[in-house]
């Protein structure tokens, strides 16, 4: 009797998670976050389910996608601020 390894295998949706974060950073920068956390969730979700690895790499879509939504957030709520406080000091000079 010849004993054959258990083959394991990656979860895809975790190496489209982790492509997408990085990708997300780089060429497509909201899209690709967005894409890193729907599939890393997705992803981790599996793999709890049926045992398959890659829970590290749909971690790291996970959390690179979240760090890049939150720049972002944070980007767009300065660009408010400032944009707006200039109106405001317009129209008090004004």
């Amino acid at each position: 009797m010849v004993n054959t390894p258990a083959v394991s295998t990656t979860n895809g949706y975790a190496v489209v998670a982790l492509t997408l974060g990085i990708l997300g950073w780089t060429l497509i920068p909201f899209l690709g976050s967005i894409g890193a956390i729907i599939f890393g969730h997705i992803a981790r979700g599996q793999i709890r389910r049926q045992p398959q690895d890659g829970d590290g790499l749909a971690l790291a879509g996970l959390i690179l996608g979240w760090i890049s939504v939150g720049l972002w957030l944070i980007g767009v709520i300065c660009f408010i601020l400032f944009f707006g406080g200039l109106a405001a000091l317009a129209a008090m000079n004004a």
